[in-house]
This record gives structure tokens, C-alpha cells and sequence, in this order.
């Protein structure tokens, strides 16, 4: 049975320190706080009651309760002032020398009975543990920032950890309302293992120039639904901290993906730590602001060139499935005349049902009116004759994922439409350049990747090959803004942006699946409540389809060469075995059995 932990010490009051102290004091316990100085112990207590200011602002309590919160927090740059606590979490900056040292403090300073925890969220917590008279008694207590709004908590056992400490501390997060998740001692624990990988290729795409900083960031945020992009991310964490734990990562896994980003060290060397200095990826209205402000890196505009795009009007789409019907819908409600291209009369018919279908969801939810149904209904016309496209400005293409097949189809429209209609595909991984050389107007050729549902998700990919004019793709991004699309540009490259950081970070999931690490539950956890990501990576595989998640993984080993992009055999197994996610019942989750 968990004991009772009512005064409960916390060394480092920066920013995961002071909101740990503060997520305590409100559940009523009593805080013991410490800092390295006088000066760093009042700051601390300043940061402290402006957060709790903030709090009364927004109605989470009152004047009252905050004075009661602050009366239960002491702050002082005594170490020993936690002499009589039952747990101490120590919270200073990601370094292992320092974290021993407190430690070993901490050991001489504190009862027998009281627990030592670490904060750190990459670190061993075995190594800390043994630097201490009483490594059972160590454990981890990995909080998310920020630490009053994030619920998920990561509780780190070690091979020593008593069972009974590890019992008392899920006690404690059940009194905070928090989530826990216990789990060994291995670099990254689950999120950070996840995360950081994801975010340090991310730095990669921008150090190589693969796409601006602003359309990597806005790219994982429209097109996956993450809170922040990911240089957004590493600002807010700071660029020091984040070195430190991909550089702790590296040494533990040796895993090519987690070793830091030169650029990153780079950033961190010139004092560019991210927020907290007012300067990282972006720069900032002032230390510790969350305002971004223009630099020389702003770009000025959407394209790097003034270049006017071309008048388009009419609209072909090939193509009868999901995206296509979503394609055809948002392009009728911006205005366009769209001739679809369907295999039959009857695959058109359907479309059009579907199409009046979502459309009138639309109306019932206040989002367009009557008039506008019908007038976007009025401008569609389905055809089964792809000479029905000759006098169209530019054409969608919606057509099954298989290459054969688009060259064939790319090859059919260049002879059917006119002299400099521009033809798109809204492909997701396939190479572009092998579908525009299968035509005769490869700088009218581009990737126009819209993502699913295409009525709802804001973000385009703009993918011109080297072959693509500058006319051609200002029009695309023109296209794109008037559909009410966050467009961003991306190279020619497998995965483009979104996939290409999105499906290295789920293989990694399973991977750490396939090693017994966590389960499925505990994984999707960990990235929902400890991330704020939408979904946990196997909810998001078991949607997408493993057969489509697998073949674009492949896609991405297959180009790069990067071994840390092998599909994990896990992934094949289930994929060999028909369990192909929601569609087929069975994914990584049993939908028949359990619903």
C-alpha cells in the first residue's frame, strides 16, 4: 500500500522545477524548495507566483487559494531545508556530473526512508542511483512540461528500485491526477526515446536546406495535428537540454539518428538556446517570450521569386476514391469548375452522392449555406472519357499509388490536354520526376499533395522536380491559398516533409515494441499525454493501414539508404498476416473483439 509523501522537496526551480513545486502546493502538499542562490531563490519565487497569477487570471482558483498555494512553497538556497522530507525530485539542467554530485549530497543530507528522485528525461537513473548509499530507493519521476497542464507521467525503475517506492510514487501521481506509466531504465524512456529521434531529423531537413524552418514546422502541425512544430518544440525546450539528451541517447543506443544534429551543437555553442535566451531556430520579442519576431531568415514570401502564376478556372481530377472526392469537394466550394475523370458511370454517380452527402453535413454544421451546396454541386461534372479534361488549366491526380500506372495515365493527359495546363499528382511518396519524363511537359509537372480528408486538413505539399518551372509552382501555391490551404514547398524526395519525419518516428514505435520495452497502450499513452500528439503511433498506423504504412517506410529505406529506416519485422509480420489495421479488424489492436 502507498504511504502518505506530504513534504516533498524539490532541488532546481527552473522551469520544470518551480511547475512540479507548483502542481504539488495546489494538490496540498507541502514544498521544500531549493535553488543554487539567494538571487535564483527569489527569481524562482517570483516565476512561481506569476504563474499562480496567471492561474487566478484564468479562473482556475481564486485570490484565496492562490495565497493558500504560496504558503505551502518555501524557497531557500539551503540544501539541507530538505533534511526532513519524505521525497526529494531533483530538477537541475541535464547533466549527469552534477546530478551525481546532488545526489550523493542528498544521500548524506536525508533520512533513510526518504526516496531520491530524478527529474531528467534521458539520463540513467542506475548511474544516479549508485552514487547513493541507497540505490533501492532511487527512482525516476519523469513530468512533462508544462508540468500543470501536461497529465502523463513517466515513473523510471531501475533493477534495484524497491517495489514498494515504485508503489508510493504511483500513489502520488494518482493524487495529482496524473497518469503514470512505470517503466525500465533506458535512454529517452518512452516519449523522449520517440520524440527526440523525430525532432533531431527535423533539424537535419532544415541544416541541409531541404525546406524552411517555417514550412517544417507548419507542416507537422496542419498536416499531423501536432500542438507545435518541431523547431517550435526544441525552442521551447531549449537547445542546450536537447543536445544533452540526443548526446545521452547516442551513447546509450549508438542509433545513428540520435546523434545531434551538427548544426544543433552549433546553435547551442553560440548561446542560441532557444525561449529562454530570446534566440534558438527563431528569434523572439525577448528572453523567455513566446512571441516570434522577423530575423534574416524570415522569408519574405511564400515562393523565392516574384513569378505571376498562371489564370486557372477549370479544374480536372482523375480519380473516384477518398481523395479524389475530397479534392473535387474543396475545389468546387473555392469556386473552380472541376470535370472528374471516374472509370464508369456508376463510380461518378457515387462520387456525386458522396459528394452531395458531405456536402449537406456541411450545411447541418453551419459551414456553408443552401445556395452554396448547390451552386458547388452545380459546378462538378463527372465524365468517364479522359478527353473530357482537353480544356482544363490544371489537372489533380488521384489514381491508385502504383507508378506503372500513373506514368501511363501522366503519358494519356499530356496528349489529351492543352498547350500549358499544368498536370499535378497527389501522391505521397512516389518520385514526381519519373511520372513528369513520362510526359512531353515535364516544367508543367508538379506534386500537389493534399492530405486526408481533404475538406478538413489545411496543409498542401507543393513538390516541384528539377524539372519544374517557377510559373508552374507559383501556380500550385496560388491553387492552394484559394482552396484555403497552408501551402508548403518540399524537394522531390521521398516521404516529401510530413512522411518523411512522421514514419521513421511510428517504425521507431514498433521497434521499441518489438524489444518489449512497452506496450501498445503504455506507447500511445506516453505520446498523447506526455506529447499532446493527437494520437499514440499505433492508433495512427492501425488508421492509416500497415500495408500503406510499410510500403511508404520501405519507399524511405529504399531512397536514403539510412539504416535506421529498415521497416521494423514486426510491421512486415503483421502485414504478411493480413492484419492490416482498422480496414481488416486487426492491426496492432483487436477491433472485432474488443469494441
Amino acid at each position: 500500500m502507498a504511504r502518505d509523501l506530504d513534504r516533498i522537496g524539490i532541488v532546481g526551480l527552473g522551469t520544470m522545477g518551480s511547475g512540479i513545486a507548483e502542481v504539488l502546493a495546489r494538490s496540498g502538499h507541502t514544498v521544500v524548495g531549493v535553488e543554487v542562490d539567494a538571487s535564483a531563490a527569489a527569481h524562482a519565487s517570483r516565476h512561481i507566483e506569476q504563474s499562480l497569477a496567471r492561474g487566478v487570471e484564468r479562473g482556475r482558483f481564486d485570490e484565496s487559494e492562490k495565497s493558500q498555494i504560496l504558503g505551502r512553497i518555501s524557497v531557500s538556497a539551503d540544501l539541507a531545508s530538505v533534511a526532513g522530507c519524505e521525497l526529494v525530485i531533483e530538477a537541475i539542467p541535464e547533466r549527469l556530473d552534477l546530478k551525481k554530485k546532488l545526489f550523493a549530497q542528498l544521500d548524506r543530507i536525508c533520512a533513510e526512508e526518504t526516496i531520491l528522485a530524478t527529474d531528467t528525461s534521458a539520463l540513467s537513473v542506475t548511474e544516479l542511483a549508485v552514487s547513493t548509499s541507497r540505490p533501492s530507493r532511487v527512482i525516476g519521476i519523469h513530468v512533462f512540461n508544462p508540468a500543470a497542464v501536461m497529465n502523463y507521467v513517466e515513473v523510471v525503475r531501475t533493477v534495484v528500485t524497491d517495489p514498494s517506492v515504485v508503489a508510493d510514487i504511483h500513489g502520488l501521481c494518482q493524487q495529482l491526477g496524473k497518469t503514470d506509466v512505470t517503466v525500465g531504465d533506458k535512454a529517452g524512456f518512452v516519449a523522449n526515446a520517440l520524440l527526440f529521434g523525430y525532432l533531431n531529423h527535423a533539424v537535419t531537413l532544415w541544416e541541409n536546406r531541404y525546406a524552411t524552418r517555417e514550412d517544417i514546422d507548419a507542416a507537422m502541425r496542419y498536416g499531423c495535428g501536432l500542438p507545435m512544430g518541431p523547431l517550435a518544440l526544441l525552442d521551447l525546450i531549449g537547445l542546450d537540454s536537447a543536445f544533452e539528451i540526443l548526446d545521452t541517447m547516442y551513447h546509450q543506443t549508438r542509433d545513428h539518428l540520435h546523434a545531434p544534429a551538427p548544426v544543433l551543437k552549433q546553435l547551442v555553442t553560440a548561446g542560441f538556446l532557444g525561449r529562454k535566451r530570446g534566440r534558438g531556430f527563431y528569434t523572439y520579442a525577448e528572453p523567455e517570450s513566446n512571441v516570434v519576431v522577423e530575423d534574416a531568415l524570415t522569408p519574405r514570401s511564400r515562393l523565392p521569386w516574384d513569378i505571376e502564376p498562371k489564370p486557372v478556372q477549370r479544374l480536372g481530377v482523375v480519380g473516384t476514391g477518398t481523395m479524389a472526392t475530397g479534392t473535387i469537394e474543396v475545389a468546387a466550394r473555392s469556386g473552380y469548375d472541376v470535370v472528374f475523370r471516374a472509370r464508369s458511370d456508376n463510380k461518378g454517380a457515387t462520387v456525386i452522392a458522396n459528394l452531395d452527402r458531405s456536402m449537406e453535413r456541411a450545411v447541418q454544421r453551419g459551414r456553408m449555406s443552401e445556395q452554396e451546396k448547390s451552386a458547388a454541386l452545380a459546378r462538378i461534372t463527372p465524365t468517364t472519357e479522359l478527353d473530357d479534361l482537353a480544356d482544363v488549366d490544371l489537372v489533380i491526380e488521384a489514381a491508385v499509388e502504383e507508378l506503372s500506372i500513373k506514368r501511363a495515365l501522366f503519358s494519356a493527359l499530356d496528349e489529351v490536354l492543352k498547350p500549358g495546363a499544368i498536370i499535378t499528382t497527389i501522391t505521397s511518396s512516389l518520385p514526381i520526376i519519373d511520372c513528369a519524363v513520362a510526359t512531353n511537359r515535364p516544367a508543367d509537372v508538379l506534386g500537389l499533395h493534399l492530405f486526408n480528408p481533404a475538406p478538413v486538413m489545411k496543409l498542401v505539399e507543393i513538390v516541384p522536380t528539377i524539372s519544374t518551372s517557377h510559373e508552374a509552382t507559383a501556380t500550385a501555391f496560388d491553387v492552394a491559398l484559394r482552396m484555403g490551404k497552408h501551402p508548403v514547398r518540399a524537394h522531390d524526395t521521398a516521404g516529401f516533409i510530413v512522411n518523411r519525419l512522421l514514419f521513421p518516428y511510428l517504425n521507431d514505435a514498433v521497434k521499441m515494441l518489438e524489444a518489449h520495452y512497452a506496450t501498445v497502450d503504455d506507447i500511445d499513452a506516453a505520446m498523447k499525454g506526455g506529447c499532446g500528439y493527437p494520437m499514440g503511433p499505433f492508433e495512427l498506423l492501425d488508421v492509416v493501414g500497415l500495408d500503406v504504412s510499410l510500403a511508404i517506410q520501405q519507399t524511405l529505406y529504399r531512397e536514403f539508404r539510412e539504416p535506421g529506416f529498415a521497416p521494423a519485422p514486426l510491421l512486415e509480420h503483421l502485414v504478411t498476416a493480413g492484419y492490416l489495421g482498422r480496414k481488416t479488424g486487426r492491426g496492432f489492436r483487436d477491433y472485432l473483439h474488443h469494441k
